[in-house]
């Protein structure tokens, strides 16, 4: 298959999905980010010198860099969003958090990198309000699990 973002002389562009059907459209995309355990204990308590909720914090910038994915991937469609979901899940005997942002609208393109910006910027957001007691952090893995709607129909990661 073509890469779509180029002409046929190689120039870039954005792809032309005018004559498209609109069908709901959904993404989740998965990442983590692994800290200390004594870094992972004070997120968990609310105990972080910026802020008692930084999942609160991190959720909300997820949700916000989901709505502006086109200002930042030169060739992603502004997109009518309407729904956005973002999960935390804490791993202990990791000393991790697993991060899972869904993204739903109905359009004529998918929303699979806008899941994986508002994990991305979970991440970060995160790694931000935690650096000023554990800048070894690491974030990784993200990826998209699953996909649906539009012409190339559902598409599941096989784990």
């Amino acid at each position: 298959m073509p890469l779509t973002h180029f002409d046929e002389e190689g120039r870039s562009r954005m792809v032309d999905v005018t004559e498209k059907s609109e069908t709901v459209r959904e993404a989740i995309a998965e990442g983590f980010i692994e800290m200390a355990p004594e870094t992972l204990q004070l997120l968990v308590d609310g105990k972080m010198a910026k802020g008692r909720n930084v999942f609160e914090v991190a959720r909300v910038a997820a949700v916000m860099a989901v709505k502006q994915t086109h200002n930042l991937i030169p060739m992603c469609h502004p997109l009518q969003i309407t729904g956005v979901d973002v999960y935390f899940t804490t791993d202990k005997e990791k000393s991790k958090v697993d991060i899972q942002v869904k993204v739903k609208m109905a359009g004529k393109t998918g929303v699979e990198m806008e899941a994986l910006t508002g994990v991305s910027i979970a991440a970060l957001t995160l790694y931000d309000m935690c650096k000023a007691v554990d800048k070894n952090m690491v974030m990784g893995d993200i990826k998209v699990m699953k996909k649906t709607g539009g012409k190339s129909g559902t598409y599941i990661r096989e784990q």
